[in-house]
């Protein structure tokens, strides 16, 4: 190979590529909006309390003010006292768009005291399942621990919270999971579609076979493209960390470790959408091809929330999508510093880009007929 010609080729590609509003759109602004937009609404998720809206009916009493500071001193709740006077506290609720509230009964104290059954009423939204839970697993936890003190019993378990090993020991929150998962995302879908695209296109109108009749080989034509998404896949890498750590503080870290994943992504990719595109009839095959492909790893490899949230069944499917192993060593690279989780990874995203690529290389044709 000429690595003169190489070069040459990948400036023109370059050229051709930046003058694509449409490809620079997603290549590089369309994984910053997604960062802006979903760091906005969950990156602080994690240390949010639940603004509850209680309604003690129990005039104040000591016994009622008591269960409801240990309550608030979990620091998982936040308490907002509503008047009596309003009546229905769920009507209330619901006719002011809120949604959790809870009501602590009239004779509260008395009934405690003498061991008369309480029905404490926690109001919840089906829509809003993570709050939900918190609310009635504080209340719950909280009317435990009453119950046991009133019983003269002792508390036999307990819990001690950890964390798992996290790099520095820090503690992670969704913003610093994103930036990985968008990274991968960026990964897949730039030389993916782009590539679809351009061996769909190119074999339609017979431009393979003119660059066949110029001095330009096809392993000098799949290396430059190939050096082209790496270099685009580490500014735009560059550019999504600065952006996670400038907006939203992401503990994200800029390993070494990530390397292998920004070099063998875009050569698995690139493989894939060029085999993709070589084996349709027509742009508009490929392009179906193209999504089928792509749409399924974009949304079930951990892009956008950990598979380990997925139903068992589902998390199995992720493991056998290729974007899962890259992101997943995106996270083990930069978060948590965990190197052998890392070589893994890599070594199945090396083995699934030489095969991708060796099956695209025998399938493309560069001197059509």
């Amino acid at each position: 190979m000429n690595p003169r010609r190489i070069f040459l080729n990948l400036s023109v590609f370059a050229k051709g590529y930046l003058r694509s509003r449409v490809g620079l759109f997603f290549a590089l602004v369309f994984p910053i909006i997604l960062i802006l937009l979903f760091g906005a609404i969950f990156s602080n998720s994690s240390s949010t309390t639940v603004d509850v809206y209680v309604q003690n009916q129990d005039h104040n009493s000591a016994m009622s003010l008591r269960f409801l500071e240990a309550i608030n001193s979990t620091k998982a709740i936040n308490l907002h006292f509503v008047s009596p006077s309003v009546g229905n506290l769920s009507k209330w609720l619901g006719a002011n768009d809120l949604s959790d509230g809870l009501v602590i009964p009239a004779g509260f104290q008395s009934d405690y005291y003498n061991k008369t059954p309480v029905v404490l009423t926690v109001i919840t939204n089906p829509e809003q399942t993570s709050t939900s839970g918190i609310v009635s697993g504080v209340v719950q936890g909280v009317a435990n621990q009453f119950n046991l003190q009133r019983a003269n019993g002792t508390q036999i378990l307990s819990i001690q919270p950890e964390n798992l090993p996290t790099l520095g020991g820090q503690s992670f929150q969704y913003i610093d999971y994103l930036v990985p998962g968008l990274i991968g995302f960026s990964i897949l879908t730039s030389p993916m579609f782009s590539m679809v695209n351009i061996s769909s296109e190119y074999k339609k109108e017979k431009l393979f076979r003119q660059l066949s009749l110029t001095p330009l080989t096809k392993a000098e034509w799949l290396t430059s493209t190939i050096i082209w998404y790496i270099l685009l896949t580490v500014i735009s890498t560059g550019i999504m960390v600065a952006v996670g750590q400038g907006a939203f503080g992401a503990k994200v870290t800029l390993s070494p470790l990530m390397l292998p994943f920004l070099i063998l992504g875009p050569i698995l990719f690139t493989s894939l959408g060029l085999l993709a595109g070589s084996v349709s009839k027509d742009p508009e095959t490929a392009a179906v091809i193209g999504n089928i492909i792509t749409f399924p790893m974009m949304f079930l490899s951990g892009t956008f929330f950990p598979v380990s949230l997925f139903p068992g069944w589902l998390a199995t499917v992720a493991h056998v999508l290729p974007l899962f192993y890259v992101i997943d060593g995106l996270n083990a690279a930069m978060l948590y510093g965990n190197v052998a989780v890392t070589l893994t990874d890599t070594a199945v995203v090396g083995v699934l880009a030489v095969i991708f690529f060796a099956a695209a290389v025998r399938v493309f044709q560069w001197r059509e007929t």
